[in-house]
């Protein structure tokens, strides 16, 4: 089949993954004939991923589709908050430790890989689970396995937050998941915790949370003020479930925390967020 030359333009959100000269307006794309919209999109940087829709002379068109020579395709951003086939639940790669973090204190649902297990085993887990991949490795986000990915636009942990909270408007839940493991917190007794806290905790405090899946024990620590900063600004921004006017204090719907480490070794189950 003859090469053919199609005209595209980026809408601005997509120009960080373009050239300079892809930026400035529609500009010419020489194709070998066969190759698919799709194809091309990525050939010149994009993550289909990141692409909300094409239009090809102003209409709708496939990503599966042929470009003939002269017509002019416009490449669209993808509409916040994005639609999902599945509940919004994340995958996020080794590189996204902190805003794993933050999603699951929040109560989102966010499997995170602390080691590098390699791109192909993220994809097939992303699809496994039916979980948004969410990375700032661009060429990871084109795997054709993925069952949905995302790019992180921000490198800062605050503003990846945001991103994600407004691209994909999960519900919030906070307080209801655990930080470490990504499993669900439930209240527990002081006397069913002892022995995984230190004196002076133990002294201290009197409402606690333990994870159901690593047991891990949460408490109003150190951590209390900042924590609960970060949860009140996501909540006036994005929403979400709040304690109901005059409902008991507990765990999971307080600010509660792991302990900061001390001097002395705390129990495995002990750790900081």
């Amino acid at each position: 089949m003859e090469s053919a030359e199609i005209w595209i333009d980026f809408d601005p959100p997509l120009h960080t993954f373009v050239g300079a000269k892809r930026r400035a307006g529609r500009s010419p794309v020489r194709t070998d004939g066969t190759s698919t919209l799709g194809h091309v999109v990525e050939s010149l940087g994009v993550p289909l991923t990141e692409v909300g829709g094409l239009l090809v002379d102003g209409v709708h068109a496939d990503a599966s589709r042929v470009p003939a020579s002269g017509e002019r395709v416009s490449v669209l951003a993808v509409a916040r908050p994005q639609h999902l086939a599945g509940p919004p639940r994340f995958l996020l790669d080794v590189h996204l430790g902190t805003l794993a973090r933050r999603l699951r204190l929040l109560g989102v649902d966010a499997a995170y890989e602390s080691v590098d297990i390699g791109d192909p085993a993220l994809a097939a887990r992303s699809a496994a689970e039916q979980r948004v991949l969410l990375s700032r490795d661009r060429g990871l986000l084109h795997r054709r396995e993925l069952w949905a990915g995302a790019y992180v636009y921000s490198h800062r942990p605050a503003d990846q937050l945001r991103d994600v909270l407004s691209r994909f408007a999960p519900p919030l839940a906070p307080w209801t998941r655990c930080t470490a493991c990504n499993g669900t917190l439930r209240e527990a007794a002081k006397t069913t915790v002892r022995k995984h806290l230190e004196d002076g905790t133990e002294r201290s405090y009197d409402v606690f949370a333990q994870c159901t899946a690593c047991e891990q024990v949460y408490w109003r620590g150190a951590h209390h003020g900042r924590l609960s900063s970060l949860v009140a600004e996501a909540l006036a921004e994005f929403g979400g479930h709040r304690a109901q006017p005059g409902s008991p204090p507990g765990p999971l719907s307080t600010s509660i925390a792991p302990q900061r480490r001390g001097r002395r070794e705390l129990a495995p189950e002990v750790r900081e967020a």
